[in-house]
């Protein structure tokens, strides 16, 4: 069995260099690769692009590698939360390419699986659609979508092996799972890192073959993007 485990985040991101383009995995804050993203400020890698669904918030997630103005280009679905973000996209300073949200997660798994390109009926007649081809089915006009090019895929999940087998839980089954195996280098960061033949082969999410590297992350803050509660009565 090939051991695909690593002593720590400093040699999980052993070859990152500037200029790259990641895939980071994660809902709003849910699931995001804290450690990773933690390391890649650290280093202080620049001009990156970033595919990731959002952009964190100010002060957490992405929002930490926006402050310090290491990312070059954003491919992202929803943006809403970081004023940052929105402050670097309005002056220029920030390249930005919005994507639907399913688009996105599509694009992701079209370079999992090896596929170049597919066919969405999503955007078209909009500036989405502006220089791709289109073509109709049944009477339908769908755009063509490259799949997604990169060098690190940086996914979080709860359990994993040395053999790079994945769980993943609750609403962390976003777009980690999508994103394991469309890069070069896939990157798992586990709550809980076990010995290979501990996890059941029937609870696994992925498998071993879509990860190159593994570890056991560590203070995970787990924050909570918005909290919405009732009043007491």
């Amino acid at each position: 069995m090939i051991n695909k485990k690593v002593n720590n985040v400093q040699e999980a991101l052993e070859g990152v260099k500037d200029g790259m383009t990641f895939m980071l995995g994660g809902f709003g804050l849910c699931g995001i690769p804290e450690n990773a993203i933690a390391e890649l400020v650290k280093i202080g890698v620049k001009n990156v692009t970033c595919i990731s669904n959002n952009a964190g918030v100010d002060d957490f997630g992405l929002g930490l590698l926006l402050q310090n103005r290491q990312i070059k280009k954003m491919i992202s679905s929803y943006v809403g939360e970081n004023d940052e973000f929105e402050r670097q996209m309005l002056s220029g300073e920030l390249e930005v390419e919005l994507t639907p949200q399913g688009t996105l997660a599509e694009k992701c798994r079209a370079a999992q699986a090896g596929f170049p390109a597919f066919y969405t009926p999503a955007g078209y007649g909009t500036e989405v659609a502006e220089g791709k081809e289109t073509r109709e089915f049944d009477g339908k006009m769908y755009v063509l979508e490259p799949a997604f090019k990169a060098d690190f895929a940086f996914v979080k999940a709860w359990k994993g092996d040395a053999a790079g087998n994945l769980i993943f839980k609750g609403t962390s089954r976003n777009f980690n799972p999508n994103m394991c195996g469309a890069a070069t280098i896939t990157v798992a960061e586990v709550e809980e890192l076990v010995p290979v033949g501990e996890l059941d082969p029937n609870q696994i999410h992925i498998p071993g073959i879509f990860v190159q590297r593994i570890f056991q992350g560590e203070k995970y803050e787990k924050r909570i993007e918005q909290r919405t509660v009732r009043q007491r009565s």
